[in-house]
């Protein structure tokens, strides 16, 4: 079997993938972390997760996954809600600190991307460099696009589930947390049944497309 069919992306491309998921899934694990530890919560930091070391917040599972299957994850960041002065606010900024992150790296990405093409800067290097920095920026920003969207989404473990759990009423939450167990259960289903990918996953796919290319035109329209 050849092993170009077990990646959704050609072979040759697997160091820039690995490379923009290591930034992507580092930057989103340190926000949670550092947010949470500027709230007051200590337990992310006495973890040692208060760092950009990629090494402390890769889960090997999760990151071969989203190579294969095109969804994966990274070691989630222990919180302590409780620890915070307003606990629900905190706990929901914090969860969503991880899927901003990315967003900005997103727009981060593109920015730098066009300011290279607007400067001349692309045009200076040979073929083969050229074509390295296109796709190392290419799957960058579409990856962080993406990771945007898919953590919003409200299933467990994913940080749109917990945003929303910190919202409804306790003895609510309550009944949702008792079958949180069935969240990853649920997404292999949908990852590995191509009917049930195509009305769930697919639209994502679009959706972070949309924003990314919005996001695109916006910064050329300021660079030309």
């Amino acid at each position: 079997m050849d092993l170009q069919s077990f990646f959704r992306f050609p072979l040759e491309d697997l160091p820039f993938v690995v490379l923009a998921l290591v930034i992507a899934f580092t930057v989103h694990e340190f926000a949670h972390a550092y947010s949470a530890y500027k709230f007051g919560d200590d337990t992310a930091y006495n973890a040692g997760r208060v760092t950009l070391n990629p090494r402390v917040h890769l889960d090997i599972l999760g990151t071969l996954l989203i190579l294969i299957a095109g969804f994966g994850w990274a070691k989630p960041v222990p919180v302590t809600p409780s620890k915070f002065s307003s606990p629900r606010i905190m706990n929901i900024i914090v969860t969503f600190a991880g899927p901003l992150s990315n967003l900005l790296l997103g727009i981060i990405g593109i920015i730098i991307y066009v300011a290279l093409i607007a400067s001349g800067v692309m045009e200076g290097t040979s073929v083969g460099v050229g074509a390295a920095i296109d796709r190392f920026f290419d799957y960058f920003i579409w990856y962080n696009f993406f990771l945007f969207i898919f953590n919003l989404i409200p299933l467990p473990p994913l940080d749109g589930y917990r945003i929303i759990a910190d919202l409804l009423p306790l003895k609510i939450r309550y009944k949702l947390d008792q079958n949180v167990q069935w969240g990853m259960f649920i997404f292999l289903l949908i990852v590995f049944i191509p009917p049930l990918r195509k009305v769930t996953l697919d639209p994502l796919t679009g959706l972070s497309a949309d924003l990314m290319n919005n996001t695109f035109a916006w910064v050329y329209q300021i660079f030309f």
